[in-house]
């Protein structure tokens, strides 16, 4: 439909843009700079991500009269990958009164297994494991540590991850496998062992705000907020810059307990308003920019996996032509 000439409308039409994590991702996959920029790159992105057609330029000849100015980030339960994955070698297999679990000749009936006793009057070898565990059981295990009354998560002498050897013959029947677990036989996991695990990961371990969520003192919202500065662009002249803290994002998911935390209470006028609006003319370029000043607080934030979206929200009125 053509544009009528001569007659304009104006509309409250906020624009936004974000950056998005994909699951099983590190945010130093979608960027690796120290800078986050946002209406710079909306090419292949869902209406979901943005809702601007063409990088930093209004459509066709609009423009845009921004009074305020938000910064969400999503609350969604991290998800990660198999890869990379974490080795132990020679972990003791015991049962479930820890116990050593003990094998005779390779090969014999499962009522030849035995248990250690507190004297290890048991006869036979003691069954030893390795493991290769992917980051996503890691995390796994350790959330099952953690909710366990003893500190410890149970890792099946039958898992499709452990190796079972009998001193240093590797077992492969599965008669004698099956009978080690009907044994009971497990390899116990502290919470102290799995973050150990994790951590060695490198720059592929998520940040401790993940490995340790809701302990009061680290949260991934409150580590971008009060580490990072925020600046908007207009040409390429300042318009205002502050510590993101200053924008919250009135909206999203709200709690007042301490399993959840949002970037500002989810209310309208419960963000930053321009004390005088700030105007973007027609094929006038823009931008904003989220920097992360300290360099091992970026590489931090750099190891967070998704999904996460942060999105940068303009809120004002947009002047276009009446169709």
């Amino acid at each position: 439909m053509a544009i009528v000439r001569g007659i304009r409308e104006k509309v409250h039409l906020p624009i936004y843009d974000s950056i998005y994590i994909k699951p099983e991702e590190q945010l130093r996959k979608a960027e690796a700079s120290s800078t986050l920029k946002f209406f710079v790159d909306v090419q292949g992105k869902t209406k979901l991500e943005t809702n601007l057609q063409a990088a930093s330029l209004l459509p066709h000849y609009n423009e845009f009269e921004a009074r305020a100015m938000r910064v969400l980030f999503s609350d969604l339960p991290p998800q990660f990958p198999e890869d990379p994955t974490a080795e132990d070698e020679s972990l003791d297999v015991t049962n479930d009164e820890d116990f050593a679990v003990r094998i005779g000749t390779l090969g014999q009936t499962p009522a030849q297994v035995a248990v250690d006793t507190a004297t290890g009057a048991a006869a036979g070898t003691a069954v030893t494991a390795d493991f290769e565990l992917g980051l996503d059981r890691l995390m796994e295990l350790i959330a099952e540590a953690r909710e366990s009354d003893d500190g410890f998560a149970q890792l099946d002498a039958d898992d499709e991850d452990v190796t079972l050897f009998s001193g240093t013959t590797e077992i492969t029947a599965e008669t004698d496998i099956d009978a080690i677990a009907n044994a009971g036989g497990t390899i116990g996991l502290s919470v102290g062992d799995l973050e150990d695990y994790i951590n060695e990961l490198e720059k592929e371990s998520p940040p401790q705000e993940q490995i340790r969520p809701n302990n009061g003192s680290g949260n991934i919202v409150s580590k971008f907020i009060y580490n990072t500065v925020t600046t908007f662009y207009v040409g390429e002249k300042v318009m205002i810059e502050m510590p993101t803290w200053n924008f919250p994002g009135g909206g999203g998911a709200w709690s007042l307990g301490g399993q959840t935390i949002s970037h500002g209470e989810p209310s309208p006028l419960a963000t930053f308003r321009f004390a005088e609006p700030i105007f973007i003319s027609r094929q006038q370029n823009f931008r904003v920019e989220i920097e992360i000043p300290d360099a091992d607080v970026q590489k931090d934030l750099q190891k967070v996996y998704g999904p996460l979206f942060i999105w940068v929200v303009l809120d004002g009125y947009m002047t276009r032509g009446v169709q």
